[in-house]
């Protein structure tokens, strides 16, 4: 072969070398803030159960009401087609995944509550409640720091505990809840994988930098690696939305959590209700929530941390009728949240889970042709009525994920419509490499 041509250039190499020198910082800045996704599963949803209620059978008993519920309001897959108007072609499948789910794994992720849900208790009360979750979630866990396999619902991929915030009133009870839980988690074996913290009411950037520097000194206490401990930040105040000073305060929180912030969480009651909104308008679907949750998302965005929308407080219960009412509404607000990238949420009773992963698994499964045609065709370059750039692709390939991961698509399919394998689909989207903390939800 022959030598290559040499093109003319007008700039010397030194100019190059100048402009890579003055934005070096930048680059470094670039890849400490915006790492990109951790390559880690997401849940769909977090449930949570006060500390004093939650018990070993926990998981299993919201599984088993659940399925009661559906056997009871929808018993079929044109019952529950009907209720929350699923096309007819998918409805078999949806009905049939939702009650193998909810056989098989019916919470994804579970917060054990020492916050609202569980209120102010005696010291000696709550110190008793922390030790007790703290020995149920290593039970779970088989005492030691490996996932549970999925097992009848009996454990959570992912558990742990919501302390008291770092208000004053209540910043020493938090604390120490806190660290009885954390310690008897050492003491049984180890820092379960599943595990995640969750820091409720953040209004201030230095209330994150006190978690950080409170789960620092735990971790020198132990011998545990820097960085092993991670958490969830509650965005319930609108001074964690927009500060004083007028800036964005979610932004500032990321940074000040120093790479162990795992996702931001919308408490949508809290919130509400501090912009003034009425208890009757307090929704998910809200103005007050949509403009909240998008500066979430924007100041998200990048970072690897993960996004989780709130709850309703509508409760599918009491006779037919009003409970198919519930569910259509859990079931629409759900399908929003997935449609704007919030691919997480809260629910707050059994019956919740059926609207659940109705909702979820119809959002991946009618979009699963569509989405593995234009991936195929982005990977052999064969083009198409769309033509997809590298960061659909990405995306397409992290919807395809998502859907693994809760069990709406089966790697079969994948590999049958894609001709991709699962670690194809992780490069896709950037994750490999990415094993992501072992403290922190993925």
């Amino acid at each position: 072969m022959g030598q290559q041509e040499t093109v003319a250039t007008s700039l010397a190499d030194t100019v190059r070398e100048g402009i890579g020198a003055a934005l070096a910082q930048v680059d470094a800045d670039l890849a400490r803030r915006y790492p990109g996704d951790p390559g880690t599963r997401q849940p769909v949803h977090t449930v949570y159960v006060p500390g004093d209620v939650f018990a070993a059978d926990t998981l299993r008993s919201w599984g088993d009401q659940a399925l009661a519920a559906l056997d009871e309001h929808a018993p079929d897959a044109g019952a529950l087609a009907a209720v929350l108007d699923i096309p007819d072609e998918l409805a078999t499948d949806v009905h049939d995944r939702v009650r193998a789910k909810l056989t098989r794994e019916p919470v994804e992720d579970l917060r054990i509550d020492f916050e609202d849900g569980y209120g102010p208790r005696p010291d000696a009360e709550e110190d008793e409640a922390a030790a007790r979750a703290a020995a149920l979630v290593a039970a779970a866990y088989g005492g030691g720091t490996s996932r549970p396999e999925a097992g009848g619902g009996t454990a959570a991929p992912y558990m742990g505990i919501r302390m008291k915030c770092m208000e004053a009133a209540v910043r020493d009870r938090g604390i120490r809840t806190l660290d009885i839980f954390l310690t008897g988690l050492m003491a049984a074996g180890g820092l379960p994988d599943g595990l995640v913290l969750t820091l409720p009411k953040v209004t201030y950037a230095e209330q994150v930098t006190a978690m950080v520097r409170l789960l620092e000194a735990f971790e020198k206490t132990h011998g545990l690696e820097s960085g092993r401990l991670g958490f969830e930040i509650q965005i319930e105040t609108t001074q964690a939305i927009l500060g004083a000073d007028g800036r964005a305060t979610v932004a500032r929180m990321i940074e000040a959590a120093e790479g162990r912030a795992t996702s931001l969480h919308y408490g949508t009651f809290d919130y509400s209700a501090s912009c003034g909104v009425s208890a009757a308008h307090q929704s998910l679907d809200h103005p007050v929530a949509d403009h909240a949750k998008a500066v979430m998302q924007v100041a998200a965005a990048g970072t690897g941390v993960r996004l989780s929308d709130g709850s309703t407080n509508v409760l599918p219960v009491g006779p037919t009728a009003q409970v198919h009412d519930a569910w259509r509404l859990h079931h629409g607000l759900v399908r929003r949240s997935l449609a704007r990238a919030y691919y997480q949420g809260w629910d707050m009773h059994p019956a919740h889970l059926p609207t659940r992963y109705a909702a979820v698994y119809a959002f991946y499964r009618e979009g699963l042709e569509q989405a593995a045609a234009r991936l195929a065709a982005y990977v052999a370059k064969a083009g198409g009525d769309v033509m997809d750039e590298p960061a659909t692709a990405k995306a397409l390939s992290g919807y395809l994920l998502r859907g693994l991961d809760c069990g709406a698509v089966d790697p079969s399919e994948v590999a049958r419509l894609t001709g991709l394998t699962r670690t194809d689909l992780d490069s896709l989207a950037g994750r490999v490499g990415k094993a992501g903390k072992a403290g922190k939800v993925g």
